[in-house]
C-alpha cells in the first residue's frame, strides 16, 4: 500500500491543545506561544465550532489594547473549519489543504467525535517519513 494512501489518522496530533469560544485572545495568543502551536480548535463542549490561527490573532494584535481586551476566540475564529475523517487518505487531505489554501483540518473518527488536528507541519512530517523509507 503506498504511504499516501495510509489513513490521515496516523499523523494526526491527537488530543492538540484547543480553547473555548469565550478565551480572551490575549490569553489564547499566551496559550499558543507556551505551547509553539499555530492553530487552536475552538470547542464548544465537545464540538468543534471554529479554529483560531496565529494568523488571526497577528490581524487582532493591530487593534489597541482596550478593543483587544472586549475580543473572544468566537470573535477572530474561523467559523466551521475543513473537517476530515481519520480514515480519509493522507494524499486526499493534503490535496484538499493545497487546493484551499489552509494550514489545518479537524480530524474526526469515524463517530463525528472529534480525534486531532492536521496541520502543515504533520503533512511534512508524513512527507520526511515517506521519503526516508524510499531511501
Amino acid at each position: 500500500m503506498s504511504r499516501l494512501l495510509l489513513p490521515v489518522e496516523e499523523f494526526t496530533t491527537p488530543n492538540p491543545l484547543t480553547a473555548t469560544e469565550s478565551v480572551l485572545i490575549d490569553d489564547l495568543a499566551r496559550l499558543m506561544r507556551e505551547n509553539g502551536v499555530r492553530h487552536v480548535p475552538i470547542l464548544r463542549g465537545d464540538t468543534v465550532v471554529g479554529i483560531v490561527s496565529d494568523r488571526d490573532l497577528r490581524l487582532a494584535f493591530g487593534l489597541n489594547q482596550r478593543e483587544k481586551m472586549l475580543l473572544r476566540a468566537s470573535d477572530i475564529m474561523v467559523p466551521d473549519p475543513v473537517t476530515v475523517y481519520s480514515e480519509t487518505s493522507l494524499e486526499e487531505v493534503a490535496f484538499e489543504m493545497s487546493e484551499k489554501k489552509i494550514g489545518s483540518v479537524i480530524v474526526n473518527d469515524g463517530e463525528d467525535q472529534f480525534l486531532g488536528i492536521f496541520t502543515v507541519t504533520d503533512a511534512l512530517n508524513a512527507l520526511i517519513e515517506i521519503a526516508r523509507e524510499k531511501s
